[in-house]
């Protein structure tokens, strides 16, 4: 008999399909729509024009960013270091290579990171956007998605195991009737 207070994820969760968009506050809408549409690809879309500030919608790959203007832009702290453990959004490309010789062309200053797990090699570029928001690219596709064996804890600190359990059967029989966690394939991290 399942505890009250450990419920399926079915019964918890929020009945989610996808990511939207996400919104960015902007020290320059027009430095950023240049930043998202030149750099990053994304095209304008409609916005509705009720809105009583200014902002702007942009889409690609799948996803929405929405660009507000900051009403006080110099509140917007600057940031100089590039930290890959800082709040990002994570692209997928189809040459890393590429993606650095144009970064080299545009001027923009980038890190780069490489994440090794069981053989497999993740690359990693991140560079921030004209607000210091973090932008990875990454052939991330390359790190397989493995739920987290039975009874092992995510990040090293969760007391409802059961739960933790159950959420990760779950996950394992959502991938695929075919996954099979051995000990070997353990926690898996990519920044």
């Amino acid at each position: 008999m399942m505890n009250e207070t450990c419920k399926s994820e079915e019964e918890t969760a929020l009945p989610l399909t996808s990511l939207n968009h996400i919104s960015l506050i902007c020290r320059s809408l027009d430095e950023s729509l240049d930043f998202y549409q030149n750099v990053l690809g994304f095209l304008p879309i409609r916005r509705p024009g009720s809105f009583d500030f200014d902002g702007a919608w942009l889409f690609n790959y799948g996803i929405g960013i929405h660009l507000l203007q900051s009403e006080h832009p110099e509140s917007i702290p600057m940031k100089g270091e590039i930290n890959p453990k800082d709040n990002h959004i994570s692209f997928q490309c189809e040459s890393l290579a590429l993606v650095e010789k144009k970064l080299n062309e545009m001027g923009i200053s980038y890190v780069q990171r490489t994440v090794e797990e069981g053989g497999i090699f993740v690359e990693q570029i991140f560079f921030h956007d004209p607000d210091g928001f973090m932008i990875e690219i990454c052939n991330c596709e390359n790190l397989p998605v493995v739920p987290l064996p039975a009874g092992e804890l995510v990040a090293g600190a969760c007391k409802r195991v059961g739960c933790l359990n159950q959420q990760q059967q779950q996950v394992a029989q959502c991938l695929s009737p075919a996954v099979h966690v051995t000990e070997q394939e353990s926690h898996i991290s990519c920044a």
